[in-house]
């Protein structure tokens, strides 16, 4: 005997696929939500731990821009205690400094030249005074821009003819009066000081002293 199916079979296989498909996207929402959470976990954990070496980096800034003002703050101290060491050593050096310019002076003046004037303002020395030829003056200048371990960078202001002896031509002796300025050499920069001369230590300050 043939036996004849006449449920709607079609539409239970339909119905079953359909809640079987269902079935998968839901669970592959659940999944997928899953894996959105798990990867927002992961990057919240991320940013928190960054976050937290950022503070620590951004203490240890701060910490090191202290220690930098702090350095800072040294240096201009020390600066200022070498300033005040250097002052007090260039006011214990002035006190000697018009006894070695005038021996210096003696020194390196070459025969056939009178110094009329030294006149000393500050490093500045100008000195005036006769020769007895421009040779005399060039003499002087090789000497004290070369020879001289107290003086240096001699500079030529002013020469030229004059009589000296009277004002009777016949007895009047031709002379070259000179002028020209020299500065002090700091002993501290010199390079050698052949003299050894104790005490030699700092600058100028101004005066004036005068040699006829």
């Amino acid at each position: 005997m043939i036996r004849i199916n006449l449920l709607p079979h079609r539409e239970e296989k339909r119905k079953l696929r359909k809640q079987a498909f269902v079935a998968l996207l839901f669970a592959g929402g659940l999944v997928g939500a899953a894996i959105v959470l798990l990867v927002s976990a992961y990057n919240a954990r991320s940013l928190a731990i960054q976050s937290q070496r950022n503070d620590v980096l951004k203490a240890a800034i701060v910490d090191l821009d202290k220690k930098i003002a702090e350095i800072s703050t040294l240096r201009q101290e020390i600066d200022a205690l070498k300033a005040r060491q250097q002052a007090v050593e260039d006011l214990q050096a002035d006190r000697n400094q018009p006894v070695y310019l005038m021996d210096e002076l003696v020194k390196q003046t070459p025969p056939g030249v009178y110094l009329r004037s030294v006149k000393q303002e500050n490093l500045k020395v100008t000195l005036s005074g006769n020769a007895q030829s421009q040779e005399r003056v060039s003499e002087l200048l090789r000497n004290l821009s070369g020879n001289s371990p107290w003086l240096e960078r001699p500079d030529l202001v002013e020469v030229k003819s004059g009589t000296l002896g009277g004002s009777n031509k016949a007895g009047a002796r031709k002379i070259v009066e000179f002028q020209l300025s020299v500065m002090i050499k700091r002993p501290r920069d010199k390079d050698d000081n052949p003299d050894g001369k104790a005490g030699a230590k700092g600058g100028a300050k101004p005066g004036t002293a005068d040699k006829s």
